[in-house]
């Protein structure tokens, strides 16, 4: 089979972000295709075979547009690419949240990319799936973009303690040191998102604020963007509390794994059933994600879908 090489012309700064820190994206690329990718300049060079250059030629594509967008590109945004390419599917092709303290927060997934329109669409949106899909760092930097803009007053968070049954009184400390440990993954996405001082700083002003789902009975919250996380843990009637909570101006957004329930009757649950319920319900939006979008780390995904098979396969003797 004859090898040939094609140019492909890119910005220097852009053409630094796809090769990667020390080569490393290149060097999953050209192991991936068996091409080798060479930066003379002005852009890349692939020499290989006219299939293997046409698959790296469309990740190379991907990931420069995503750099394009102002995004910092990591092994996870090329793992993603390949496994789009070569299951045959189109690159995401999303609105991009120019926040990031690091670059801006595009969406790595097709799937990923409509989560993000249903957000600016919706006023309720449901975002289910798998660990590793970043459907709460995208819930995170979605309600952190309205809130740098103006467009909502505060962010609220809230997530079922349910180690704790809700009785958060009995730990030590004022509220935020008794929730703080059950929101640890949106804090570190919003730290990720803002920086630090950042969050702090309108934590202290009232701009971000977290709550157990218990704290949340009897508010109205107007002109917020309210993250509900970890709702597969939510009872039916928590459920509806916390969706009753919309006031004027205000959205909302519900993460959540079906597959890890952790009430002692799993059949409480009450994500499944919202759902269910509001499915067909004007201004809801729901993003289902499943395995191949996980973009955490390669083995999250091969051990989602482990389970995935282990769950769907016949009960064993």
């Amino acid at each position: 089979m004859s090898r040939e090489t094609e140019f492909l012309a890119l910005d220097d700064v852009v053409a630094r972000a796809v090769i990667g820190p020390h080569s490393r994206h290149v060097a999953l690329l050209e192991n991936a295709f068996k091409v080798l990718i060479e930066a003379p300049g002005g852009g890349l060079s692939i020499n290989g075979s006219a299939k293997d250059r046409a698959g790296a030629r469309k990740v190379i594509e991907t990931l420069a547009k995503r750099a394009a967008q102002g995004a910092e590109l990591n092994e996870a945004d090329v793992r993603t690419a390949l496994g789009t390419v070569r299951s045959g599917g189109a690159a995401a092709d999303g609105m991009a949240l120019p926040i990031g303290r690091r670059g801006a927060i595009v969406p790595k997934t097709n799937a990923q990319a409509r989560y993000v329109e249903a957000l600016a669409r919706c006023e309720l949106t449901f975002g289910v799936g798998p660990a590793g899909t970043g459907k709460t760092f995208l819930a995170a930097a979605y309600g952190a973009s309205l809130l740098r803009k103006g467009a909502v007053d505060r962010l609220v968070i809230t997530r079922p303690a349910v180690e704790a049954g809700e009785k958060l009184g009995f730990l030590p400390g004022d509220l935020n040191e008794k929730v703080d440990p059950y929101l640890a993954p949106i804090w570190e996405a919003l730290n990720d998102i803002l920086g630090p001082d950042d969050v702090r700083r309108r934590r202290d002003k009232g701009e971000i604020e977290a709550a157990p789902i218990a704290f949340m009975r009897g508010r109205t919250l107007s002109h917020a963007f309210i993250i509900a996380d970890e709702a597969q843990n939510l009872t039916r009637l928590q459920m509806k509390m916390v969706l009753t909570r919309l006031g004027e101006g205000a959205r909302m957004v519900v993460t959540g794994d079906p597959s890890q329930i952790d009430l002692v009757n799993a059949r409480d649950s009450g994500l499944a059933h919202a759902l269910r319920i509001l499915k067909d319900v004007e201004g809801v939006g729901i993003m289902a994600f499943e395995a191949q979008d996980v973009v955490r780390h390669a083995m999250v995904e091969r051990i989602v879908r482990a389970y995935d098979a282990d769950t769907e396969a016949p009960e064993r003797r």
